[in-house]
């Protein structure tokens, strides 16, 4: 990691524990009922499948419960980049996921959700070829698992395995792989 990596990645916990910090007297303060909704604020790293460069995510979801103790359902969305082709272009993603978690271990969850992938490829100038942008809808399974701190709070530990359709290029190979895995660490809050 350079100077600038490891900046971004003090600045992003600093702010992520200050966010925390900020909830839990929230939610302590007040009475506890159970937390019908969680709000979970996430950094991350991922890798696609045609390249050993790890990159970093940062992702923000709400998850629910729709049967107590066995089925939750998530609402997501994040933001992940990645350099091609030696640094020619940069695929830019934004994904928003559906998933469905089965939840039998209240500290364990496992499953799998279908997801919007809009797609920017920025090409280097000096190339003089225009950006691409695509939408496209993809796959993943997965699972993860929850550490509880205090009432309404947790830690959440997750990865996931997303699929999606060959994607075209303008440069030589034309088609890639787009499929990458995440792994992403979260604050739980629930309300």
């Amino acid at each position: 990691m350079d100077r600038r990596e490891v900046r971004l990645a003090a600045t992003t916990f600093s702010g992520l524990v200050s966010v925390a910090s900020t909830a839990l007297l929230l939610i302590v303060a007040q009475p506890k009922a159970a937390s019908a909704i969680e709000v979970i604020p996430s950094v991350g790293i991922t890798r696609s499948v045609e390249s050993d460069n790890v990159n970093k995510q940062v992702g923000l979801a709400l998850r629910s419960s729709i049967v107590p103790h066995l089925l939750k359902s998530e609402i997501g969305g994040s933001y992940r980049s990645e350099k091609r082709n030696a640094g020619a272009v940069e695929a830019k993603m934004w994904p928003v996921t559906a998933s469905l978690w089965l939840t039998p271990i209240p500290v364990l969850y496992a499953g799998a959700g279908v997801g919007w992938y809009h797609t920017t490829l920025e090409y280097r100038p000096s190339l003089g070829l225009q950006d691409q942008t695509t939408q496209d809808f993809g796959v993943h399974v997965g699972g993860g698992m929850k550490m509880p701190l205090a009432p309404g709070v947790a830690l959440d530990f997750s990865g996931r395995y997303v699929f999606l359709q060959d994607q075209e290029s303008r440069l030589v190979p034309r088609k890639f792989n787009p499929d990458y895995w995440t792994l992403s660490a979260g604050l739980a809050l629930g309300f």
